[in-house]
This record gives structure tokens, sequence and C-alpha cells, in this order.
């Protein structure tokens, strides 16, 4: 398969008001490709549209405001993409949420809002848009998957199980497309300095400090800028990459997981012991605090073996 031409190529980017998302639209315009953008944060991608027009006026820019969560406004919106955009040679499903919380202290719906968003909306734009990508040859697929897309962690129920169906899902469409000359391509990223956990719903068990906790040292493992993600991920389109994992950050439990997929899941609790102290710990495992002895006040400080140092 030939190299991926972006050069007036229709590209329509989902979560395209932040992060990621944004950072695409103007590594695709700066590529010569006229966008499609769509987004549930109206503001944001107004301004992600005015800041692309203004940085390259000859490409052409719309946009769609939809609740991927909403799969009626899903439908309308692949609609009308479809209609003003009857060829276009590239889907990026990049839209994503999390959901902090151990599946026990999530509800269903909760966990649905995650499904609806992260897999079911990629599944029916990918469905309803396939019919433009096959008419414009040499045509391209991106889905973003995620870290936890290649191992799951505790507390990432919903967030895992999304991302594990987006692979499986990239992976049985890279094969079956190979005919039509799409080529397909899964994205993994690391940790990428994005809003997920500012936007991420919290589960109605979860306990709002030990939330906090585990939030703010995840927050510091995102560390790769937007614009290098993107920039990794349009050079693997070039390149009809079937896989771009992105940063050390998944490369690293990548391969663990493929040295030990049964047995990883200690190195991910001695880390998170490590790094979010009992918190943390009880977030993720549910595990209760260390009893005191009756005859001694309560510590000060977490066990040693939980002391985030």
């Amino acid at each position: 398969m030939r190299r991926f031409d972006y050069h007036c190529a229709n590209a329509v980017v989902t979560g395209a008001a932040s992060g990621i998302g944004a950072a695409l639209a103007h590594g695709l315009a700066a590529r010569g490709s006229d966008l499609v953008l769509l987004d549930g944060d109206a503001e944001r991608l107004a301004t992600v549209v005015r800041a692309v027009r203004t940085a390259y006026p000859d490409r052409r820019v719309d946009s769609v405001v939809v609740d991927l969560a909403d799969a009626g406004a899903t439908a309308a919106a692949a609609e009308q993409v479809r209609v003003r955009h009857p060829r276009i040679r590239l889907l990026v499903n990049n839209a994503g949420v999390a959901l902090g919380g151990r599946f026990d202290q999530v509800t269903l719906d909760e966990f649905q809002w995650v499904v609806d968003i992260n897999f079911r909306a990629v599944v029916q734009l990918t469905h309803a848009l396939l019919p433009a990508l096959k008419a414009d040859p040499g045509s391209h697929l991106v889905n973003v998957s995620s870290l936890f897309g290649l191992i799951a962690p505790p507390g990432q129920a919903a967030y895992s199980a999304t991302k594990f169906a987006v692979r499986g899902f990239t992976e049985a469409l890279r094969h079956e497309l190979i005919g039509d000359g799409i080529g397909v391509t899964s994205v993994h990223p690391g940790g990428i300095a994005t809003r997920i956990t500012e936007n991420a719903r919290i589960g109605s068990g979860v306990n709002r400090d030990d939330y906090e906790v585990g939030r703010r040292q995840f927050d510091r493992l995102l560390s790769i800028p937007p614009a290098r993600a993107a920039e990794v991920i349009l050079r693997g389109v070039e390149r009809r990459r079937p896989r771009v994992l992105i940063g050390w950050s998944a490369k690293l439990p990548d391969l663990i997981a493929r040295i030990a997929p049964a047995s990883y899941g200690r190195l991910l609790r001695v880390g998170l012991n490590q790094t979010g102290g009992a918190p943390t710990r009880r977030l993720t495992t549910g595990a209760a605090p260390a009893p005191q002895p009756a005859d001694q006040p309560p510590a000060s400080r977490p066990p040693p073996v939980d002391d985030p140092g």
C-alpha cells in the first residue's frame, strides 16, 4: 500500500476541541488536509476552528457539535458529515472519556456512558462513514485506543474494557479492509498531557478524597505534549503503520504485558502503592485502612509499605 497522501484530503477528527484531537487538526491542516472536526464542547471547538483557519487560511474547516454519548445525535452528525463530504480520506476516532473507580463503585449507567463514547460511537461513526472512505482511494482509518487497551489497571474497568474493545475492533477491520485499499491504524498513547482526568467522571461510590489523590498522581504521568503525540500518529498514518504506541509509558508496559501477561498486575499494584500510598490503594483495590492497636493513638501517616516517600 502506498504512503498516505494528506494533500487536499478530507479528514474527519472526533474529540477535536482539545488535546490530541486539536493537535491533529493543526497537524493535518499543515499537511494540506481539509478538516471536519467533531466535539461536544461547542466553545472549545469554535476556538480550535478559529485557530486553524487563522493559521491555515487556505484550508476548509467544517465543524459539528455532537454529544457522542447520544446514539441518535451521533447518527445525525454522521449523516450530516456524509452528506457534506461524500469522499473522506481519513477518519480519526479520537474522542474518549474516563470514569474513576472500581467496578463495584460505579453504576451501570456510569459504565454505559464510557461504553457509548469510547466504543459505541467509534463503531457507529465508522459504519456510517465507511462508504465515504471507500469512495476515496488510498483512504485510512485511525482508532485511538490507549495504553489501557494494552494493560488493564485496577480502578479502570470501564475505560480498559472500551479501549480493549477498540483495539480488537480495529484489528478486525484492518484484516477486512485491506482488500479495499484502506489502511487501518490502532493508536495506543501513553502519558499524554490532555484533559482526560479533568473531564473524567467519578463513580458514585468513590471516596472523593481518595480519587483526588489518585488523580494528582496520574496527572504527574501525563508529560507528553499533545502536539508530539499528534506528530507520531500522523507519521504512523503516512507510513501505514498498523499500530502506533506513543511514548515509553506505552511501550514499556506493552512489553511487560507481553512477557508476563498473567502476572503484570503485581507490578502495577507495587507501582500504585509506591506512588499513591494508602488512598490510591483503597481507590484501586478496595483495601481497607490498616487497623490500629486499641492501646495506641491513630498513626499520623500511612504504614511504611504505603508511604509515598
